[in-house]
Order: structure tokens, then sequence, then C-alpha cells
């Protein structure tokens, strides 16, 4: 089968197309026919060496990759047969080999992708959208809420800017450049604004009257996220859920004391509670996208474009869920 291996950390050019031996699914496990493979920011910094959460970073050579939508074409012993055949959308956790033709996971992982989405949207909402869902218990949104998501082009973004607006919020999505303001007044913000502007807040102050914001949505952190916390009022929230127009510092991302609140990780898990939190979000998102309540943004790059995906991906060149078609 042809896959994307890395041999060496570096930069996106490591990453090369390679003919590699099929895996084959172990006891419990189905082996998905690929075809679309989510690409993650974190998959970017794993390229480069670091490990961000996972134990140790990756063993090398490694096909990168944790997200995939295909069809179960071969079962594992213990496997029921009524899989063979169906479109399923899986999160393979902290084993990689998503970059390929064919990869393999424990059953007990993958949902039957419903039937009005394709695969890159099954994708998209089994990692963005679960994160989504997890980020979402920490606002209640309503008609009285104003709530402002930075990055709002992105994969989160597009489906915080929708949520927010089900939900009678007024929201203002922030993002960088005209084609990406465009897409994210399509999305039902009531205002768009470039980041890139400096007087960006300004427009925000004036559009809102004088009405405070109650909520940040907060994947970027740095100058945004201070500009943006500003716009707060009193009882406002700034929610942080990543920071990846900074970078870590000191461990931790840009936080504003007694206002926010970071939400990635174990503080999510808790709040989605049962007995797997993580399946119970996955299966919120894809609960959300078949009713047509949310529309996830997909970036779609051929399989053997994975590094250009990776580039893209890195200098912001890209809207919504960036995904690999073999």
């Amino acid at each position: 089968m042809r896959a994307i291996r890395l041999h060496t950390f570096g930069p996106a050019e490591n990453l090369t197309l390679e003919e590699v031996e099929a895996p084959r699914p172990g006891p419990g496990q189905v082996r998905i026919a690929v075809a679309a493979a989510g690409v993650h920011l974190l998959d970017t910094a794993l390229r480069e060496g670091m490990r961000g959460p996972l134990p140790e970073p990756p063993v090398l050579p490694t096909i990168p990759g944790r997200e995939v939508a295909g069809t179960v074409e071969s079962l594992g012993d213990g496997v029921g047969g009524l899989w063979l055949g169906k479109r399923v959308v899986a999160h393979l956790g902290f084993a990689p080999g998503g970059y390929a033709e064919l990869a393999v996971t424990d059953v007990d992982r993958v949902h039957e992708i419903p039937a009005n989405l394709d695969a890159a949207q099954a994708v998209a909402m089994i990692g963005t959208g679960r994160t989504t869902m997890g980020i979402l218990q920490f606002a209640e949104l309503g008609p009285d809420s104003v709530a402002v998501v930075p990055a709002a082009a992105g994969g989160i973004g597009t489906l915080l800017v929708q949520y927010a607006k089900n939900a009678g919020a007024t929201v203002v999505g922030l993002a960088g450049g005209p084609a990406k303001t465009a897409l994210v007044e399509r999305n039902g913000a009531d205002l768009a604004v470039d980041y890139k502007n400096p007087s960006w807040p300004d427009k925000v102050r004036a559009h809102l009257g004088g009405r405070p914001a109650t909520v940040v949505f907060d994947g970027v952190g740095g100058d945004i996220a201070r500009e943006a916390v500003a716009l707060l009022g009193p009882g406002g929230r700034h929610i942080v859920f990543g920071w990846s127009g900074t970078g870590l510092h000191d461990g931790e991302p840009y936080l504003v004391d007694g206002l926010s609140e970071q939400v990635l990780g174990p503080t999510m898990m808790h709040k989605a509670g049962g007995p797997n939190p993580i399946r119970t979000l996955e299966l919120r998102a894809l609960t959300e996208a078949a009713a047509g309540h949310l529309t996830p943004a997909v970036h779609r790059f051929p399989l053997t474009e994975a590094a250009a995906a990776h580039r893209a991906l890195e200098n912001r060149g890209t809207t919504g869920k960036v995904v690999l078609e073999p």
C-alpha cells in the first residue's frame, strides 16, 4: 500500500510517499480502506520531534496521522461480521498510521458514518468536532451571549461560530485576511473582522454599541487573545483551548487571572463524564453533524501532497479541517 512515512524529524519535506507492507488487523481490530485522513497541528509538532501530549516523541520511522474514515475491508479475530463493508470513522488515539491507504484500529474506537456525511466531514467531526463539543461544555450560550471567536475560519472556529449562532448568541469572528473573513460571514457570524488590521477591536466595539463580550473562545493566544479579552465585561469568560499563534510559554498558554479557564485534557474529559468521555464527545459531534446543526469546513489535499498540507497548516494557509485523501 502507499503511505506517507517520516524517517527523520524535521521540516515538512521529510514526509515521503512510499510503498509499505499493509497492516494486519489483530484480535478485536478492523482494517479500514482509508478515504480521508485528518491532519492536525499537533502532527506538525510531532514531525519536528516534539512529544506534545504523547509520553515520548514518535518512534521512527512512522506513518503519521491519528484520524481516519473509510470502509471496513478486513476483520480481526473476535469482530462481528456486520462491520465488514461499513463506512466508519475513528480516532486512532496515540497510535499513528492514518496517512495511508489502509489503517487498523480497535473496533471499539470506530463509529459508523452518518449517511449524509462524506468521509472527510466525518474525519473533521471525530477530531475537531469532538474537541469543539468539549469546549462548549464550559460555555452557557444563549440569546444574551456575545461570543468572540479568534481563528473563526479554522476547523474548531467554524463549528464554534455555527453552534453559537444556533444558540441565539451574537457572534464576532476573527480571521486573517478578506478571504477568511468572507468565510466567517458565510458561516453566520454577526461580524467578521480581520485581525491583521490593528484597529479591529475598535470595529468590534462600534458594532456592539457598548455591549461587552461574555465569552472569548481562544485557541490562539498572544496579542489577539489579549485584545479579545479586553472586550469582556464583568463576569466574562476566557475559555482557552490552544495557543497556535504563540507556541507554549513556560508550559502554559496565555491566561488572564480570574477570567481564564484552560479546558483541554483531563478537564474536558472530566466534564464530559461517563465510562468513556472521549467516545461521548465523538458521538455528540457526529450527531450534531448528522442532524445538520453543524457543517464542518474541510480543506482537502491528496495523500501525495502531505508535505504541502503540513506547510499550509503551519503558515495559516488553510481553512477548516485539513484532510488527506488517498
